[in-house]
């Protein structure tokens, strides 16, 4: 079978292009040849952006299934769309799991939960492109298949929602027992997902006629808590128990915009996915990496070259600044709500004013 992936290189695909050569598919990869090649793999070096380009570097050629990691906007999916029109029995767009609706209405999410998200742009691009493949299938029988990840790792990343680019910052401060900063009271539910098993899924779907038209998400199946998903990062880095700082996630935002879309668009919600559909089109799939186990994993890539430990310094200084803030405010508070004169039944001296004045007047 031909398969050409857009893209090929990243966490997601890399783990993908890896299942689908053990599977002896044939396997091309479209990118802008800026990492080195996979062995095994064909190559194909063009920018994807550069419609005349890709073309000519396509030339005639048609595959059995394409697979597009990397658009992101109604105007790369357009573009795409006009590419491989007639080129591919199935078109696979990698969408994201944080199009569902924020907040969700229902548990567990499924793939016909609704697509609203009013806070990440990101996410609404992605149900814009959604939108115009499933008008391209209806109107034209182009061959779409949609998946949405949620959120996908590697050994490359430690995964926590308040992190940096510069992941082994939060191992960093973990090690040296320093606190970090978890969104909410840290009991919001999330999945997280090896991009080792999400591969199972995709790769199961190469190909497969059935899933034209359809929408699948590929997660784990299990599920934990903030503070547990800090506390696995912890043991895996053989640090102390992790400080953590629950701060709301307004609070967050409002001090670190940046963080704005992820959180309230995507991570400040409880994620539980029903996997039944995926597991009905691919029935051997299953997650089987805990989350404890890839930090582990992750924390071992870091630790094997210290080259990789890179630390974030401006991230830290913001965080720290955050913590703080966020502490004098809770002391300030505190003290403000101690200094109230309180009455027998712990109710304040001015409401009890108020409620007998209320009572009197009854009389």
């Amino acid at each position: 079978m031909k398969i050409l992936f857009i893209g090929g290189t990243g966490t997601i695909s890399s783990a993908c292009a890896e299942l689908a050569q053990a599977h002896g598919f044939e396997l091309t990869l479209l990118n802008r040849g800026n990492r080195p090649p996979r062995p095994g793999t064909r190559q194909i070096t063009a920018d994807i952006s550069n419609a005349a380009a890709t073309a000519a570097a396509l030339g005639n050629e048609r595959w059995d299934a394409v697979v597009d990691y990397i658009a992101f906007t109604l105007a790369e999916l357009e573009q795409r769309i006009a590419l491989f029109r007639g080129r591919t029995a199935q078109f696979i767009f990698i969408s994201s799991a944080s199009a569902y609706q924020k907040p969700l209405a229902s548990f567990p999410i499924t793939e016909s939960t609704p697509l609203v998200n009013p806070f990440w742009e990101y996410s609404r691009n992605k149900i814009a492109c959604e939108d115009r493949l499933l008008r391209a299938l209806r109107e034209e029988n182009f061959p779409a298949t949609i998946i949405r990840p949620s959120w996908t790792y590697d050994e490359k990343r430690i995964t926590v929602p308040v992190n940096s680019p510069k992941s082994f910052t939060v191992a960093d401060r973990l090690r040296r027992g320093q606190p970090v900063i978890v969104p909410g009271d840290g009991t919001s539910l999330w999945t997280m997902t090896h991009n080792t098993d999400f591969a199972k899924g995709l790769v199961g779907l190469l190909g497969h006629r059935g899933a034209i038209g359809h929408t699948f998400h590929i997660t784990s199946d299990e599920v934990l808590t903030w503070n547990q998903i800090y506390e696995a990062v912890a043991e895996a880095a053989g640090a102390p128990k992790p400080k953590l700082v629950h701060i709301a996630s307004d609070f967050i935002t409002a001090c670190l915009p940046e963080f704005a879309g992820g959180l309230h668009g995507d991570k400040a919600h409880s994620a539980l996915f029903d996997n039944s559909k995926i597991k009905h089109f691919v029935p051997d799939f299953v997650a089987t990496t805990r989350f404890r186990d890839g930090m582990a994993r992750c924390v071992q890539w870091f630790d094997a070259d210290p080259a990789r430990q890179e630390i974030d310094a401006m991230a830290n200084a913001a965080w720290d600044k955050l913590i703080n803030a966020y502490e004098r405010g809770l002391e300030s508070a505190k003290k403000g709500i101690r200094s109230l004169k309180f009455t027998v039944g712990n109710c304040p001296t001015g409401w009890r004013a108020q409620s007998d004045l209320a009572t009197r007047r009854k009389w």
